[in-house]
């Protein structure tokens, strides 16, 4: 059986200049590649290092170049989209230095925990901000199919919905985030869990544990997530960054099964990260009398970097009135935020005690 699958993000009707403040690799290998492709104008960057800000702007011929967070606002355009790809103990300083009732796509996570979350959500408030946070993997390529084929019944009532990830991950590429305390959840499964709720609402409970490996310095790096929908739903994360054995096992995908079919997403940029694999998308529809059979889909983008259209788009338009839903506002993200908090709970009380 095979479809025409819609997957691809509306774009906003008005062109809305973007003001990027930070100038990290995800700047450079994700935001402005993504901008680029979907015809957004970059009007000015700002970074603490100015040469670095620079040294974007000059690759993707962004016009202006700030010494400060001040000068790009009191600069700014009216209609100006701010994008920040800061850290997390940056966000309150800076939210506070910008306009009230202006649009900003915040990088995720939305806060190193789920105080910091709360504060960033009331400031979001005060300020009356159009905040989203930027939980790309909502929008991939993949992700976004899977919930086209979802949303139109294809694979009848959802049960079951699963995340597996056992790769290598370079930590060490990323130097401001493998120092952190809650490395794996925080700032990795933290996508999958934003996911889940994306697809299943917000769950009663979950279960948790996170863990350490015995030769790195590192606060975690492996995960295991339970989410408790009831008794007919089972929703799961696994993770494993650790498995430094060469490809042949290695494994990266989503997989959705409903009482009609199913559907499995190879997520291919976090294999051999950060080159990546290609994606692989594919699905069963259960036909009457027929035995099950596998379609696969070539989808166009990938996560990185066409998945980060899709949250500024969604913004844009949320800020131009042409969607009257901001799909990752904060008002939503806290909910991710209070699913991880409680993730770490789980993992730090431990489970039942045998005898």
């Amino acid at each position: 059986m095979s479809i025409v699958i819609e997957y691809k993000p509306e774009l906003p009707q008005t062109q809305q200049p973007i003001i990027i403040i930070g100038a990290g690799g995800i700047v450079a290998d994700a935001h402005l590649p993504a901008y680029k492709i979907a015809g957004f104008e970059v009007h000015g960057i700002v970074n603490r290092t100015k040469e670095r800000a620079q040294k974007l702007a000059d690759a993707f011929g962004i016009p202006n170049v700030y010494d400060s967070v001040a000068e790009a606002v009191k600069l700014a355009p009216k209609n100006a989209v701010y994008d920040l790809t800061i850290m997390p103990e940056q966000y309150i300083e800076t939210l506070n230095q910008l306009p009230d009732g202006c649009a900003v796509l915040i990088q995720k996570p939305m806060g190193d925990d789920f105080k910091q979350a709360n504060e960033i959500l009331e400031l979001c408030r005060t300020k009356n901000l159009r905040a989203a946070v930027n939980f790309q993997l909502r929008f991939a390529p993949f992700v976004r199919a899977a919930k086209y084929l979802i949303d139109k019944g294809l694979i009848g009532e959802l049960y079951d919905m699963e995340v597996r990830v056992t790769i290598k991950t370079p930590w060490e590429i990323f130097p401001h985030v493998i120092i952190h305390p809650r490395l794996e959840i925080q700032y990795h499964s933290i996508h999958y869990v934003d996911l889940i709720r994306s697809f299943l609402g917000n769950p009663q409970s979950v279960l948790a544990k996170t863990l350490k490996h015995p030769a790195k310095n590192l606060s975690s790096s492996r995960s295991t997530i339970l989410f408790d929908y009831g008794d007919t739903m089972h929703a799961v994360i696994n993770t494993n960054h650790d498995h430094d054995f060469g490809p042949n096992h290695q494994e990266s995908y989503i997989k959705w099964e409903g009482t009609k079919g199913a559907i499995v997403a190879k997520i291919g940029l976090l294999m051999n990260y950060p080159h990546g694999v290609p994606d692989v998308f594919e699905y069963c529809i259960i036909e009457e009398g027929e035995s099950p059979e596998w379609q696969t889909v070539k989808l166009d983008g990938s996560w990185f970097p066409e998945a980060f259209i899709g949250t500024m788009a969604d913004l844009m338009r949320f800020n131009e009135g042409t969607t009257d839903v901001l799909q990752t506002s904060v008002e939503d993200v806290i909910q991710t935020m209070a699913v991880v908090e409680s993730a770490y709970k789980s993992s730090d009380i431990g489970g039942v005690k045998i005898g």
